[in-house]
């Protein structure tokens, strides 16, 4: 996960590598005569990993412009308390503090991404961070009771 503007930059040098390597292999893997679908086999490793990059750099570009998406439940509020802190500037040493734990804690804790965290404990986050997270209850679909004549 790109936690720094540092971290992003480096992922867009190696996102730049990446794809440098893959293309002098498939020049190099075309000179040994092998098939496309040798080729593409060979390098299917090498896209698979660029691909997950290249979804990191995007994800966190999303949130740099506070583009979290939708939370549709609340499994994902780990990941959105650390795209909050990420977002905010906040390293976790400042958010430990802030909340008066040991840095390794909030390290731990968004290793984990914040998995089995309590409400009260989020809520605390939420306002350390002076961020206010909404959430609301949608209808859900009226279901048509069977009648006793239905099979």
């Amino acid at each position: 996960m790109i936690k720094t503007d540092k971290d992003y930059r480096e992922c867009l040098q190696k996102l730049d590598q990446d794809l440098a390597f893959i293309e002098k292999q498939r020049v190099s893997l075309k000179q040994q005569q092998l098939t496309n679908k040798e080729i593409e086999k060979a390098l299917e490793p090498h896209y698979t990993f660029y691909e997950q990059l290249k979804d990191e750099v995007s994800w966190y570009e999303r949130i740099q412009r506070r583009d979290f998406g939708d939370i549709l439940n609340l499994t994902e509020l780990g990941r959105i308390l650390v795209s909050l802190r990420i977002v905010n500037g906040i390293t976790q040493r400042e958010l430990a503090a802030k909340m008066g734990v040991d840095e390794s804690q909030v390290s731990r804790d968004e290793r984990n991404e914040y998995h089995g965290i309590t409400l009260d404990r989020a809520q605390k986050i939420l306002d350390v961070m002076q961020e206010k997270l909404v959430t609301r209850v949608e209808e859900r679909p009226v279901l048509r009771k069977q009648t006793a004549t239905a099979k």
